[in-house]
């Protein structure tokens, strides 16, 4: 198991595709949209290869300055790899709408929304909650990256 840092902005799935004399792991644009990370930025990025032996690397940036990301990131989302079945449920969200979970709050987002991380680093934003609360929550949307969720018990 990979343990994760508390600074990890992001974490998403994507392809090395080699350009010219280097190589290339697009950002999907969401991450760019919701301020994960910003263009012109220099984050520090780990690469995990997939069990299961595909190509495809998860990309984790940490917000550590170490290298500048290229380009805008406007440029949409990763090139898709080909997955199995049970490859595809171990690299997707571990959570689907409706799923009720017990979590616990980590810290604040920047609009002030609770951040709880469950399964490999997945993060979860629940509004109305603080660091240290364990409510239960229901998921209310899911997204590759990150879900919603509201508490349905304190």
């Amino acid at each position: 198991m990979v343990e994760l840092t508390d600074s990890l902005k992001c974490l998403f799935t994507g392809t090395v595709e080699q350009r010219g004399d280097g190589h290339v792991v697009q950002i999907p644009a969401t991450e760019i949209e919701h301020g994960t990370v910003e263009a012109g930025e220099s984050y520090r990025v780990a690469l995990i290869k997939r069990e299961g032996g595909d190509d495809g690397a998860s990309v984790a940036t940490d917000g550590a300055a170490d290298r500048p990301v290229a380009g805008n990131g406007a440029g949409g989302s990763p090139a898709s790899t080909t997955r199995s079945t049970d490859s595809a449920a171990a690299s997707g969200p571990p959570v689907s709408e409706g799923d009720v979970r017990e979590v616990t709050i980590e810290t604040l987002g920047d609009k002030g929304d609770g951040i709880a991380k469950i399964e490999r680093g997945y993060v979860v934003i629940v509004p109305d909650s603080e660091p240290g609360d364990e409510p239960t929550v229901e998921i209310t949307s899911v997204r590759e990256n990150v879900s919603f969720a509201d508490i349905v018990e304190e």
